[in-house]
Parts: structure tokens; C-alpha cells; sequence
């Protein structure tokens, strides 16, 4: 009888065992936990987001109680105490590395022509509260931050990094390896104007807003040819300089786009794209909003709210687990043409991970007696039956 994968095999499957090897071998990955290898550690989170464990316990005992899986998922069984020290003591650029190798098959999968190159800039917090206190706040929350860039056209998420709360946007921001051509949208938390001057610099443009305190000195205005868009309209477009007695300055040409939304707020723009029309530099920053949702998204059908571990590395280690496993989702969905919503494709994921099914049929129940032979002579056939 033909062999058929659990849902969780086929998701897995996308991992190249080899580079993940060299992945591993590359930052002595399996040093100190030499019997419980990093491809079960990576398994084994994998699996917690998934089902939605949310201890160590839960996780050991949902894992072992499906051995007879471990070895199609070449791993094995788990142990409470060896997860507990291999999260503590595994190397977190094992699994940062595994995410960029993902996310650029997944970007590859996703790719198509476009008339624009858009990389939306980020972070979103996450809150750790009393149990970790190591963690540093910044006023507000007290937790560490995840900083993405994500490609609203591919639906690609790209971490920067891990941080402490407290840590600068714009620190984070100015290590993006910049591309010709292409458009970073980013809030007025990513406001440095050394990292401006390199976008600038590099062929590539920025949509921002500025602080409420920056200078802006009025060049000239600029004609509306058109006003309105999706839900907003423009009611100013002029060209600026920063207006700055220091060392402050901006050599670029600056516009700024002033667009009154139809709930009654206004925003002011800064951009240095002196070809985009108002509405359309706009809409850019209005689609600002996608990156929003892919964190609510995170936040609601993945495990980031409650942690296996207390300690600063395992939570890292579990953060890239749930940025691998939503982009082991969306290749899985792009490889298998599966039609249906991703957050209905998810849910069934949960349900049937270590059900036998066909991944693009996962919504349909599998059929009664697989394996039963069905007759293939006549009904009106005679048939011998010897005693």
C-alpha cells in the first residue's frame, strides 16, 4: 500500500534536511545536547505551535502520545527536562538561519512581476509580564520586540531581530540590506536621518511620517491633480528641507503629502519620491496597515503569548518557531493549491496533524476502507466458491 505522510510531515517537508545540517553544523548547534538533536528540537516546536501547547508538559505528552509518528518526522521521543536545557542552551541563529532559508523558498514560490518593490518596516511588542524579570521595559510594556519586514505583494515576513523593549526602531531599522528601486514604508519610530540619507543614496525611497518636534521649511507647493483616494483625500503636496541650525541635515528633496481621511483624521507624509503622484504615495503608506494585521494574525492562531520557557533564549527560540511554522503554512498552501482561507486551512491543520490525509483535500473526510480492494468483474458474473 502506497505510504501516505501525516499533515505534519507534508509541512515539514519544504525543510531541506541537508542545509539544515550545515545550518547547524555552521553554529555547533549540538554541542551541549548531543542525544536530543536540533532537528527534534525544531520538531518538537513546530509541533507546539500547531497544536497550541502551552507548557512543557502539554507538549511532551501530546508529542509521545503519537510515537508511532517520530519516525517518518525522523525524530523520537521527548523528555521534559532535555527540552527545558536544549531551550536554555541551543544556539537561536540555528533557527533565525532556518527562517531565511524558508522565507526566501516562500518568496521565490510567491514572486511575480511588479511595477513597485514595497517593504513595509516594523515591530510589535511582546509583553512578558512578572514571571521574566530579566526583561527591560520601555515605559510601556515590559517584554522584548520583534522587528519585521514584510512584502505585502508575496505575503513574506523577513525578521530583522529579537530585541529588548527598549531598544531604538531605527537602530533595528538602519540594518536592512537596502535594494534599488524599491519603496520602505515605516511609522515616525524609524526617524533617522543618516539611515534616510542612505536609502536616498542606494536608488531606493521611503514613506514616513515625521515627528511632531522636526522643522520643515516650505520649497514650493506642488499641483493636486488628483485628490481623492481609497478612503482619504489630499489637500496639500509641497516640496521641504529640514529646517535644522545643526548638524541635522537631510541632502535629498523631501515632499510633504498632508491627506485628511474620511473618519475626519489628518496625517502628514514625508517621502523622498518626487515622481509618485500624492494619492498613490498615500495609498502606499495606507497599506502600512497589512503588516498590522500579519502581527494580529501571529498573535491570535500561533503560540506567542505563552511561553514554554522563562529565560530570554527558549522565548526567542519559540518566536522563530511561529514565524517558521506560518511560513511553512503558506508554502504548504502555495505547493498544494489550497483554496481555502487561511485561517480555516489553519484551524484544520490543528485538528489533523497527525491524521494521514491529502493536504490540498484536507476539508474532506479520507475515505472509508482505503486499502479494500473494489470488485472489478461484473455483478452478473459467475463466481466459484469452494468449500
Amino acid at each position: 500500500m502506497r505510504f501516505t505522510p501525516s499533515i505534519l510531515g507534508k509541512l515539514v517537508e519544504p525543510i531541506n534536511r541537508r542545509s539544515f545540517q550545515a545550518i547547524v553544523d555552521s553554529h555547533d548547534g549540538d554541542a551541549y545536547d548531543k542525544a536530543f538533536k536540533s532537528w527534534d528540537h525544531l520538531m518538537a516546536l513546530i509541533y507546539a505551535q500547531f497544536s497550541g501547547a502551552e507548557s512543557l508538559r502539554g507538549l511532551v505528552t501530546g508529542w509521545n502520545a503519537n510515537s508511532q509518528h517520530h519516525y517518518h518526522l525522523g525524530s523520537g521521543p521527548l523528555a521534559r527536562s532535555t527540552l527545558s536545557d536544549a531551550n536554555l542552551r541551543r544556539p537561536v541563529a540555528v533557527f533565525a538561519d532556518l527562517f531565511s532559508l524558508l522565507a526566501g523558498q516562500l518568496d521565490r514560490l510567491t514572486r511575480h512581476e511588479s511595477a513597485q518593490m514595497v517593504q513595509l518596516i516594523d515591530s510589535t511588542p511582546i509583553p512578558l509580564g512578572k514571571l521574566c524579570e530579566w526583561a527591560k521595559s520601555n515605559g510601556r510594556i515590559r517584554g522584548m520586540k520583534m522587528h519585521v519586514v514584510y512584502d505585502p505583494d508575496s505575503d513574506c515576513p523577513r525578521i530583522l531581530d529579537i530585541t529588548d523593549a527598549n531598544v531604538n526602531d531605527a537602530q533595528v531599522g538602519r540594518t536592512v540590506t537596502i535594494k534599488r528601486g524599491a519603496t520602505y514604508v515605516f511609522d515616525k519610530g524609524y526617524c533617522h536621518y543618516g539611515w534616510w540619507t542612505q536609502i536616498a543614496n542606494a536608488g531606493a525611497f521611503f514613506v514616513t511620517r515625521p515627528k511632531a518636534n522636526m522643522g520643515l521649511k516650505l520649497m514650493c507647493e506642488r499641483p493636486i491633480t488628483t485628490s481623492h483616494g481609497d478612503g482619504f483625500t489630499v489637500v496639500e503636496d509641497a516640496e521641504v528641507r529640514l529646517a535644522s541650525k545643526g548638524d541635522s541635515k537631510l541632502p535629498m528633496p523631501l515632499r510633504r503629502i498632508t491627506v485628511k481621511r474620511d473618519n475626519g483624521d489628518t496625517i502628514t507624509l514625508l517621502t523622498n519620491d518626487l515622481t509618485r503622484t500624492a494619492v498613490e504615495i498615500a495609498a502606499l503608506y495606507k497599506g502600512r496597515w497589512q503588516i498590522e494585521l500579519l502581527f494580529r494574525w501571529i498573535k491570535q492562531h500561533l503560540k506567542v503569548r505563552k511561553f514554554l520557557g522563562t529565560n530570554a533564549n527558549a522565548i526567542r527560540l519559540q518566536l522563530l518557531a511561529a514565524m517558521i511554522a506560518y511560513v511553512l503554512l503558506r508554502i504548504a498552501a502555495r505547493l498544494h493549491r489550497v483554496t481555502l482561507p487561511i485561517l480555516r486551512f489553519t484551524d484544520l491543520v490543528s485538528r489533523c496533524l497527525f491524521e494521514r490525509r491529502n493536504i490540498a483535500a484536507i476539508e474532506r473526510p479520507p475515505p472509508v476502507n482505503p486499502s479494500k480492494r473494489k470488485p472489478t468483474c461484473s455483478p452478473n458474473q459467475m463466481s466459484f466458491a469452494y468449500a
